[in-house]
């Protein structure tokens, strides 16, 4: 079974950084992971996306997925052609603080957090991705908490190592910000109150 997430946002919101975690974290559970990231030549501002997916075999998709099982919208800039490419019944977190209009789509759940809002009382804006991150780990365990604290570890750099609690505030305050969600679970036999995500 596969699962793809896609991830979308401008330049500065972290959204390659929350891919690479999510794949580090899934590879740390014994998961097979295939990560594809393209950005636009703007370092903030421009577009970045990113395709994760996540199995519990051999990964078969192509780097560029035509249909995707959840997605995470840190901004409407740039977002059509991902939400284009969500299968009917796909789970969609999307970044409330800076996003409020309809995504176009009747036919998918769309669970709204207020990433932004969230990641500025953890302590910094520009880990709302995480919070998003928090948020699909707990509404589907796609990937357990020990994993994405140790994804964190792992993906944050030397000279970053300051915003590893930051990181980790945030992951919880999207946990927390979806307690009230149905669990939308990510692989077979999960269940409620039990940590999700780990290997098969």
């Amino acid at each position: 079974m596969e699962r793809e997430v896609l991830l979308t946002g401008i330049g500065g919101q972290g959204v390659q950084l929350a891919a690479s975690v999510l794949a580090h974290a899934a590879m740390a559970e014994g998961r097979d992971v295939q990560l594809f990231g393209s950005y636009g030549g703007m370092m903030r501002g421009g577009n970045t996306d990113a395709t994760v997916v996540v199995a519990d075999g051999p990964v078969l998709s192509p780097p560029t997925v035509g249909a995707a099982w959840a997605a995470l919208l840190m901004h409407p800039d740039y977002a059509a052609p991902v939400v284009a490419r969500l299968r009917p019944g796909a789970l969609v977190l999307r970044n409330s603080g800076v996003w409020a209009d309809p995504i176009g789509r009747s036919d998918v759940d769309v669970v709204d957090v207020d990433a932004t809002g969230l990641a500025a009382v953890a302590g910094g804006t520009m880990a709302g991705s995480m919070v998003l991150l928090g948020a699909l780990a707990a509404s589907t365990g796609i990937v357990g908490t020990t994993a994405l604290r140790a994804g964190v570890r792992a993906c944050v750099p030397a000279y970053r190592r300051q915003h590893l609690e930051l990181n980790d505030r945030a992951l919880d305050a999207g946990a927390g910000a979806v307690a009230h969600v149905a669990v939308h679970p990510a692989w077979a036999g999960a269940r409620d109150g039990v940590e999700l995500g780990s290997a098969p």
